[in-house]
């Protein structure tokens, strides 16, 4: 598959995992269903693939587990890179703060495409203005 803008693409940095193994899981504390920690397409699985959820887990690096708030935090919307790769928006709940967290393969396409539309369903948001962007 063709690389797009080749010289542009953000290298993804070496960090060291602190979570567990990666044949491990963990328990969604939206849908309750049980997620595997490892997830294709990024070094660490932040949110639950079925429904979106997560937990305020990291701080300012993926993967380093020292956020304080451990709150629940929903999935707001979503943004795309210049080179085409999704963002998941997450807003905690407990604290306030959000977080842009990258897709993983096992995403749930539907759920996706449902935050990704969230806007042209608002109506306080006129569809015109949207689509003038």
């Amino acid at each position: 598959m063709p690389r797009r803008n080749p010289g542009r693409e953000r290298p993804q940095r070496r960090k060291k995992a602190q979570h567990a193994e990666p044949g491990d899981a963990f328990r969604c504390v939206g849908c309750r269903l049980d997620v595997p920690m490892s997830a294709p397409g990024t070094a660490h699985r932040n949110h639950c693939p079925h429904c979106l959820t997560s937990l305020h887990l990291d701080h300012r690096v993926p993967g380093d587990r020292r956020a304080g708030c451990r709150g629940r935090m929903a999935a707001l919307s979503v943004t795309v890179r210049p080179d085409g790769e999704w963002l998941i928006i997450h807003c905690c709940q407990s604290c306030g703060g959000l977080s842009a967290n990258r897709i993983a393969g096992d995403d749930n396409a539907l759920a996706l495409l449902r935050i990704a539309m969230r806007p042209l369903s608002d109506s306080r948001l006129p569809v015109s203005a949207l689509l003038s962007l």
